[in-house]
């Protein structure tokens, strides 16, 4: 595995208390509809709370919509236990297609409105989470060649145990992409940090179109995390969002039943369990830009945007993102992810921190198997070999 994955993290992301080492990991897997049982809902939601990595995109409340809204095949809830106590979560899928190639795989299950791969696993239970979970996949993989984890955080700590584990078992791995995504993490004010994120031309040009769009009518941010107005505040984002370039291209999330549905369903669940934000740049109560976080501390994950094109001239997507610049001064959130695609136009030149993102495939089976995945990782690496773990 490339050093990038090794390392420790760039930005502290001060996990959750460790805990005492426990008894030996077993796994099963649940197909998805047995965890909507209250029960199971409890379990997994105390994991969500003290889990190392936070990833909210896994979490009962957004995947268990994802699942009933999207309705994928051959899709189930890999559950590492320790007396009877859940460890860990990663959603699985044993796959027929790599990107578009007729390759067999096991692989961690995401969907485009998934921004992070990261499985909730108890903090200090990440080694034995990982040892595991291969040893599940050398045994009970199927036809799959390897096991390929997407959006995982490269440098975090449930990354950095997985490395571990890698090396202990001479285990053959390659990181087979790698991008780098905005990230807000700073001890900055607002103020100072947008000082020294944009030029004084830029900041003055900011406050330009905040006075002109200002001439129009009344115009206020409003930061709510309660449940009131949730409803209208959900179908106003949806309109806004269709009514732009998104709903043109067939890819906003009211373009589907299925996403629409996800929507709904996963701010109705974030609020539920504390873990949305809204905020919004009105104009005489119009909403002009709309944005959703995800609080999990002590991270945060902005979800979506949306902005009304017919006002462009005012920027008010990065008027609302100025604004968002307040979550530095949040009591229990360090970092937050853009959950942006890499060399974003508007937010990487407001974040000057950078989260690397990568996709890891990972050698099981036996020993024929491991061989031919050998072959599949270099053909894919091709003349560069620094992701290749010997």
């Amino acid at each position: 595995m490339a050093t990038q994955a090794l390392r420790a993290p760039s930005v502290d992301p001060q996990p959750r208390a460790a805990t005492s080492a426990l008894p030996a990991t077993t796994i099963r897997t649940a197909i998805w509809p047995g965890m909507e049982d209250t029960d199971a809902r409890a379990a997994w939601d105390a994991l969500s709370e003290r889990a190392i990595e936070p990833n909210p995109f896994f979490e009962s409340w957004y995947l268990l919509p994802a699942l009933r809204a999207l309705n994928p095949d051959n899709v189930f809830l890999l559950c590492a236990e320790q007396d009877g106590q859940l460890i860990g979560l990663l959603p699985l899928r044993k796959d027929a297609r790599y990107y578009g190639r007729p390759i067999p795989h096991l692989g961690s299950w995401l969907h485009p409105n998934c921004f992070l791969g990261a499985p909730l696993v108890l903090a200090g239970q990440e080694r034995p989470f990982w040892r595991a979970l291969l040893d599940w996949a050398d045994h009970q993989g199927g036809s799959s060649l390897f096991l390929h984890l997407a959006q995982l955080p490269l440098d975090s700590p449930i990354t950095t145990a997985l490395g571990e584990v890698l090396a202990e078992q001479d285990r053959f791995a390659a990181l087979v992409h790698r991008e780098e995504r905005a990230m807000l993490a700073s001890d900055l004010s607002p103020e100072a940090y947008l000082e020294a994120a944009m030029s004084g031309k830029k900041r003055k040009e900011l406050r330009r179109q905040f006075t002109r769009l200002s001439e129009l009518g009344q115009v206020r941010f409003e930061r709510r995390t309660d449940a009131d107005g949730l409803e209208k505040w959900i179908e106003d984002f949806l309109a806004l969002e269709h009514s732009g370039w998104k709903g043109s291209a067939g890819s906003a999330l009211a373009s589907h039943q299925a996403t629409t549905q996800l929507f709904r369903e996963a701010l109705a669940g974030a609020t539920a369990h504390n873990r949305l934000e809204r905020l919004t740049l009105t104009l005489d109560g119009d909403p002009l830009a709309m944005l959703v976080s995800f609080l999990s501390p002590p991270g945060a994950f902005s979800y979506k945007t949306a902005f009304d094109e017919r006002f462009a001239r005012f920027s008010p997507g990065v008027l609302l993102q100025r604004e968002n610049l307040a979550m530095l001064d949040h009591t229990a959130v360090r970092w937050t992810d853009s959950c942006a695609a890499a060399d974003h136009p508007m937010i990487d030149h407001i974040w000057r921190e950078r989260r690397a993102i990568g996709r890891i495939s990972i050698a099981i089976g036996g020993p024929i198997r491991r061989f031919a995945f050998r072959l599949i990782a270099k053909a894919e690496l091709g003349r560069n070999p620094a992701g290749l773990k010997p």
